[in-house]
């Protein structure tokens, strides 16, 4: 399906943001491949929006949302898993074949092609800890089987040996060990410590070495602190949230802001996890 001149603050979990000037939702793998062979334009993948910020002048090409590659199967405790599968799907899906150690996936607000992306992680562990192989596809529409080893993993940074291409599916490997965690109690350590049902990224910055982000922005006194609709979470003051019509604008101001108090008090450069385009 493609739709022209979307609004992102639809897909988007800050809820505003500018317009693409196409909109592509593939139904297949092939539906993709076959689109991306004719296409001429600059590409945005998009998952489920939620570590993400479109400017106001949108973005010039056409943006693919990749929900309906959401398989997700086991083979011989293999899990395979499409790219629009949710984080939160993937880790009951495991829970439910015995299979232990993607539980702390259930607290993050996303699917597995951000997640791997940029090695989204929660609670002490990191998506790329569990990932066998991936299946990517390029700007021409050719699909590969990608090996973990032709990517450099880093905390929130994945760079990878062939550019150009982009996660359609991946398959991990969790073991039938004794549970470290609880799928709802850490449901509610996040809902006790983040603002749920606010529309939010997630974190704003990565937490810079030695150091966490909530806690230097808390103690350069922001939390609370407004530009315009967007404001630092009372809550959690690695969260900005959309309180009052925010615009793509004021939440941008805002993170500049953060970093240069922070930058001021502490001297340290606090770096975005939100991807801004």
């Amino acid at each position: 399906m493609l739709i022209h001149n979307e609004s992102m603050g639809k897909h988007c979990s800050f809820r505003t943001g500018g317009v693409a000037q196409d909109f592509f939702i593939p139904e297949t793998l092939n539906g993709l491949s076959q689109f991306l062979k004719t296409n001429q334009k600059s590409i945005l993948m998009l998952g489920l929006g939620s570590n993400l910020l479109v400017r106001e002048r949108g973005f010039d090409g056409v943006v693919i949302k990749l929900k309906n590659l959401n398989q997700l199967e086991i083979d011989d405790r293999i899990i395979v898993a499409g790219a629009g599968t949710t984080l939160a799907k993937l880790s009951r899906f495991c829970d439910s074949k015995g299979l232990n150690g993607a539980e702390f996936l259930s607290a993050i607000p996303g699917n597995i092609g951000g997640a791997l992306a940029m090695n989204a992680g929660a609670f002490g562990s990191e998506i790329w800890q569990f990932v066998d192989s991936v299946t990517t596809i390029n700007t021409k529409g050719l699909v590969f089987e990608r090996s973990s080893t032709d990517f450099n993993i880093s905390y929130r940074q994945v760079l990878a040996n062939n550019n150009h291409e982009y996660f359609v599916a991946a398959r991990f490997k969790f073991e039938k060990i004794k549970k470290q965690k609880n799928i709802k109690v850490l449901l509610r350590q996040r809902n006790a410590s983040q603002p749920v049902g606010e529309a939010n990224c997630g974190s704003v910055f990565k937490n810079p070495k030695d150091h966490y982000a909530a806690e230097l922005i808390e103690d350069s006194h922001l939390k609370g602190f407004c530009i315009g609709g967007a404001c630092v979470s009372d809550k959690h003051a690695n969260f900005i949230i959309n309180k009052n019509k925010a615009s793509a604008s004021d939440i941008e101001k805002l993170i500049v802001h953060i970093q240069q108090t922070v930058k001021s008090k502490f001297d340290i450069s606090l770096e975005t996890e939100v991807v801004i385009i």
